[in-house]
């Protein structure tokens, strides 16, 4: 008795040093493209938090509640040093105007939130809230970090002055 090994059903015997032909695969394996798209699920799933407003501001802390809205707010951030930054792109106090102008293609309702860092002077913050108010935007907010803790301890209650 005698068997044949490796002769891939071609019928007949294997001829030393002839190339050995494989047939085609006819499925499409979408393991690895799967494999693909959760590790990219993923990658995306993690870095999106992180692509949030980026210029490092230290907040004051409030006890007002949140705004809610249906518009997505432009942001005009003072940093420590000073710098304006409208969204994430560093500006002028003298180019935010046009610069808002053109991005709210001069919807002068747009809402538009004010980030400055705590250890920045008051007056500059109100220079720029000034600026962007006398350019006719009236939906001007400032925005804080919410402390948590109750405002007021009368609130709702009787007040000392009768």
């Amino acid at each position: 008795m005698a068997f044949e090994f490796g002769s891939g059903g071609g019928g007949g015997p294997r001829i030393p040093g002839a190339r050995y032909k494989r047939t085609q695969i006819s499925q499409i394996n979408v393991t690895p493209m799967v494999d693909v798209m959760l590790v990219l699920l993923v990658v995306f799933m993690i870095t999106a938090p992180l692509l949030t407003v980026g210029v490092p501001i230290d907040l004051p802390k409030t006890a007002a509640s949140r705004i809610v809205g249906q518009d997505e707010p432009l942001v005009v951030s003072l940093a420590p040093d000073g710098k304006i930054y409208l969204q994430e792109a560093e500006l002028a106090l003298d180019k935010l105007i046009p610069r808002l102008v053109a991005i709210t293609e001069n919807r002068k309702e747009a809402r538009i939130f004010l980030r400055g860092d705590r250890t920045i002077a008051y007056g500059q913050v109100m220079i720029v809230m000034g600026a962007i108010n006398q350019a006719g935007f009236s939906r001007v907010a400032l925005l804080t970090e919410f402390s948590g803790k109750k405002a007021s301890a009368n609130r709702g209650g009787k007040s000392g002055v009768r």
